[in-house]
């Protein structure tokens, strides 16, 4: 199917990129969750609700049109040594990477069958202790970006480093691309791949999440309890991010929010291990992001 790239920042791009810089701006965070002290997960910022309300209404014109993708994935190793304690991760942790992206969007883990596939083009392993920390909105990231982005909007630019700051990832969205292309991709922390040390988060779902991002998708307890929420009307409403796998969870309840947490998306802030599904919703959204910014 063609793809068409909308041009819609011409009204709102200096109040994203003000939205983004004051988000990005904020330190490490930890929340407490069901008691024990866990870390930020994810530092993908959510664009101001104008930003939102536009985005909404160019998805909306794209709905019902399915797409069937394949992503070519650039990865990018950021190491300060050799060794995977130094984040130089291993060719087969990069392949069971991409093993775990096509299995969890390919809908073999029990969840829905999205169309999008993902093949590993290149791999680049750069030296470089300054990039190895970088975060996000950071100097780093922009000269690690600037420096080794590869491709156009359909194109995943993955990185692996050691972010730090109780970070697992981030990602840009879609339809950021055009207001900075350079910075288009995902970040994740090395140690999330699978065969990695981050456990629980060491299955690699860290990468389907944020990939879930790069498409389109926003965090399943986005907006708390309220309608819109995350824009997705079969993900039930979720007060907070879920963290372990509280099965049974029911953080907004009442008649206007039905069902249980959906702690099992790949969206929310649960251990790898729990998660193991999108929702036809969040299928219908990606096809939508994608058709009209990649």
């Amino acid at each position: 199917m063609r793809k068409t790239n909308i041009s819609m920042f011409a009204a709102f791009a200096a109040l994203s990129s003000a939205g983004v810089a004051l988000t990005l701006a904020m330190p490490p965070q930890t929340v407490v969750a069901q008691g024990p002290v866990v870390p930020l997960k994810c530092g993908t910022p959510m664009p101001p609700l104008p930003v939102q309300a536009q985005v909404e209404q160019d998805l909306a014109r794209f709905q019902g049109q399915d797409t069937v993708v394949t992503i070519t994935v650039k990865l990018h190793v950021i190491r300060k040594g050799t060794g995977v304690s130094n984040g130089d991760i291993t060719q087969q942790m990069i392949d069971d990477q991409i093993a775990v992206l096509n299995n969890a969007y390919g809908g073999n883990t029990g969840g829905y069958n999205t169309s999008f596939r993902f093949v590993l083009g290149s791999v680049d392993r750069t030296t470089n202790s300054t990039w190895y920390t970088a975060g996000p909105g950071s100097s780093a990231e922009r000269n690690m970006k600037n420096a080794l982005h590869s491709g156009g909007a359909d194109t995943l630019n993955l990185y692996t480093n050691n972010c730090g700051g109780g970070l697992l990832g981030w990602s840009t969205f879609p339809w950021d691309y055009t207001r900075s292309p350079s910075m288009d991709g995902v970040v994740i922390l090395y140690a999330s791949v699978p065969g990695g040390n981050a456990a629980p988060y060491n299955l690699g779902d860290t990468a389907t999440h944020e990939v879930g991002h790069w498409l389109g998708l926003y965090h399943t307890f986005q907006g708390g309890c309220t309608k819109n929420n995350d824009y997705v009307s079969d993900t039930p409403a979720e007060r907070s991010p879920a963290y372990g796998c509280p099965t049974g969870r029911n953080s907004c309840t009442g008649n206007r929010y039905p069902g249980n947490d959906p702690i099992t998306n790949f969206m929310d802030y649960t251990d790898d291990a729990c998660m193991y599904l999108f929702t036809g919703g969040q299928s219908s959204r990606m096809d939508a992001a994608w058709n009209a910014y990649r």
